[in-house]
């Protein structure tokens, strides 16, 4: 039994198109498309039944109507299909079960997508460029300053070590026969950052100042403190008046007429050794204080932990300080001062920066310099030990033979 031209056309005026239609007409007759070929074949008779709709319109047009030929409906599926897809129809003498048919279409191989995305593109090769040591420390091609440095003289020896930073920002001074007495002596050991330059104006010019408030206040022991104080003091007006950017903390030792003046602001550190037992004469201006911290929020200063570390309004990690003129409303250079006499049983000073004492305990250091009679080598020794836990901040070690200065 054919359907005739009429019969399309009464299918195609109430709104269903051909491919939707001949899917109707399979499941009344209790078939499906998979049972033929899967949804795959679906598409492609679908397809042809709209081009041949869009074909018998353009004739009708030219030449008047034009039959429709589609699957008898008596017929077995895959006969009519077969029959739908002869050559008469101009589809090439190919059968549903050929597998050029699924290559002839339009639809890819969804098969040919997969296998594409499995061969991927071997990557690009990767560049490694020549190993330059000037690039571990900063600017490429600048000559690196030198990483160690060791000094020695009457009564003490020093020895520093650069860490990982682009310049060595630690510092030290010493002034010794002050006003020609070899009794008299001056020692400071500086710790700077965001630079040198507050460093290097500390070491010039602390010790200078606090003689000569010295001179002007007189030499007894309550004046001494006052003008050590008053040279921290004039020491950080006059860096700050040079508009520089950085600061730098600092401990300092006065040796004068039989007793010892230790000053400190921040985190640089002072040990006595007193009969091999070890005695910290300063104490670190950290926000681990809660003095430091009260102080700073009265004074308008914000306290934010930042990698587990206090900082004042989230930069500093101390509260005490030279310089840091964004931060001198809060971080001040005012020192703790601590007057001691010195007699026999006092064996030698260490004074350090942190990048000592953040990895070697107080007693750990003093027990390392009595062990040894060279001072320079303990200085190194000390050295060593922190850079072998890890250290990797500057360090600067000074230790100061005590016996030199007793009257």
């Amino acid at each position: 039994m054919a359907i005739t031209s009429a019969a399309a056309s009464k299918q195609s005026s109430s709104g269903t198109p051909p491919a939707t239609w001949l899917s109707s007409f399979f499941v009344e007759k209790g078939a499906s498309f998979k049972q033929f070929g899967g949804s795959k074949r679906q598409k492609i008779i679908g397809n042809k039944i709209k081009d041949q709709e869009l074909d018998r319109k353009k004739k009708s047009s030219d030449h008047g109507p034009h039959q429709l030929a589609v699957p008898e409906i008596n017929k077995p599926i895959h006969e009519a299909c077969e029959e739908y897809l002869s050559p008469s129809e101009n589809h090439g003498s190919v059968t549903l079960e050929d597998p050029a048919v699924v290559k002839s279409s339009a639809i890819k191989n969804p098969f040919e997508k997969k296998q594409s995305t499995m061969l991927k593109k071997r990557p690009a090769q990767l560049t490694v460029p020549a190993y330059c040591p000037a690039s571990d420390f900063g600017q490429v091609g600048k000559i690196l300053e030198r990483k160690e440095f060791q000094t020695e003289g009457k009564g003490f020896a020093m020895a520093s070590k650069k860490g990982r930073r682009e310049i060595m920002e630690d510092g030290h001074g010493v002034m010794l026969d002050i006003s020609g007495n070899p009794k008299q002596a001056f020692f400071v050991v500086i710790d700077g950052h965001g630079g040198r330059a507050a460093a290097d104006f500390v070491a010039e010019n602390l010790g200078r100042n606090i003689m000569n408030e010295i001179q002007l206040l007189g030499n007894d022991g309550n004046r001494i403190e006052a003008a050590v104080r008053k040279g921290y003091s004039v020491t950080d007006e006059q860096f700050l008046n040079r508009k520089v950017n950085g600061g730098a903390c600092a401990a300092s030792v006065l040796v004068k007429d039989g007793e010892l003046h230790v000053a400190n602001v921040g985190d640089c550190k002072v040990i006595l050794s007193r009969k091999g037992v070890a005695t910290a004469l300063t104490k670190d201006h950290r926000l681990t204080r809660e003095d430091e911290r009260i102080r700073i929020e009265k004074s308008g200063g914000l306290l934010h932990c930042r990698n587990g570390v206090w900082r004042v309004n989230g930069t500093l990690a101390v509260s005490r300080a030279f310089g840091d003129l964004y931060l001198k409303d809060h971080v001040i250079s005012e020192p703790d001062i601590l007057q001691l006499p010195l007699t026999y049983d006092c064996d030698f000073l260490i004074m350090a920066s942190d990048g000592l004492w953040d990895k070697v305990g107080d007693q750990e250091a003093v027990d390392v310099v009595s062990s040894k009679k060279d001072s320079l080598e303990s200085c190194k020794e000390l050295i060593a030990m922190s850079t072998s836990r890890g250290g990797v901040d500057d360090i600067t070690v000074m230790v100061i033979n005590l016996q030199k200065f007793v009257n």
